[in-house]
């Protein structure tokens, strides 16, 4: 076998799903199966639900509940893990599509390019082609063309490496939904690993706001406390709580997302969720550098 021949690295497809979205993850199981070169092992778990049928060659695990956005990622991992393991780890919501076929390639790639690649952050866009400020994640939201190094990444299509997993640890289960992205990838950054925004790497979604989920303020609130006393130098900790809590108020949500957002906060003040560990201050700098301090 040439050099040219040698197979690029494995890639496993986590997709978890509410049993909801039948049509829309059929298109998306096949939109995957389209994909240039080698096959990814796809595995879709039903959270809590009974699975529709699934194509051949998808794995379907029904887990006895709900366990939550990140509590389900981790289940997908431990799956792969026991059934040969792969080197990239790709996680797609279940009414997304990947539009383009050569996707995995360009993921194989770019992982190999840069070894130092922990994670890449797909570009979302909607039927339009057009991508919401909310999802491209550097500050101000600018021009999602773009690709560059970032300091976190959208939950809805992202790649690990699975080494990172390996490095920083799971997902937190206890966040449930909301942040749990910028928890792993503050970690991520602090064990030396690069984030990079794709540009190229798309993943069609519908327009939405993040606040139709039920507990998305209560949980913002929440995790935005846990995050900070999670990783966070103790010295930046009411700091980066201030700064969030003056940009919510400056977004006028209505008075009953206020109500839970602050019963979030405060929640997230009185209950611990370990473990604590804050990034070192090279880490601060660097997302500094990065155009995000960890304080915004």
């Amino acid at each position: 076998m040439t050099a040219s021949e040698t197979p690029g690295p494995t890639v496993g497809v986590v997709v978890l799903t509410m049993g909801d979205r039948e049509a829309e993850l059929r298109a998306l199981l096949d939109s995957v199966a389209a994909q240039e070169g080698a096959p990814a092992t796809v595995v879709v778990l039903g959270q809590g639900v009974k699975l529709p049928a699934l194509p051949a060659g998808v794995t379907a695990v029904e887990l006895p509940q709900n366990l939550g956005i990140p509590g389900g990622r981790n289940a997908g991992v431990q799956w792969l893990r026991e059934h040969g393991g792969v080197d990239i780890v790709l996680v797609l919501d279940d009414d997304g599509l990947l539009p383009r076929t050569d996707t995995l390639r360009l993921v194989r790639e770019a992982f190999t390019d840069n070894p130092r690649l922990g994670i890449a952050a797909f570009r979302i866009v909607d039927e339009q082609g057009l991508t919401q400020r909310r999802h491209v994640p550097r500050l101000g939201g600018t021009d999602p063309t773009v690709s560059g190094p970032v300091t976190t990444f959208l939950g809805g299509a992202h790649a690990i490496r699975t080494t990172v997993i390996d490095e920083a640890g799971d997902f937190p289960a206890q966040f449930f939904y909301a942040h749990e992205e910028t928890d792993f990838a503050w970690r991520a950054l602090d064990a030396g690993w690069d984030i990079d925004y794709r540009a190229d790497l798309l993943l069609r979604h519908p327009r939405t706001a993040a606040s139709r989920h039920a507990v998305y303020y209560r949980n913002t609130g929440r995790n935005r406390v846990w995050l900070a006393k999670r990783h966070l130098p103790a010295v930046l900790v009411p700091v980066y709580l201030a700064t969030w809590a003056a940009y919510t108020l400056t977004q006028r949500p209505p008075m009953s997302g206020l109500r839970s957002w602050w019963a979030g906060f405060f929640e997230g003040v009185r209950v611990p969720c370990p473990p604590r560990q804050p990034m070192r201050w090279r880490t601060v700098w660097r997302m500094t550098r990065l155009g995000r301090p960890p304080i915004i």
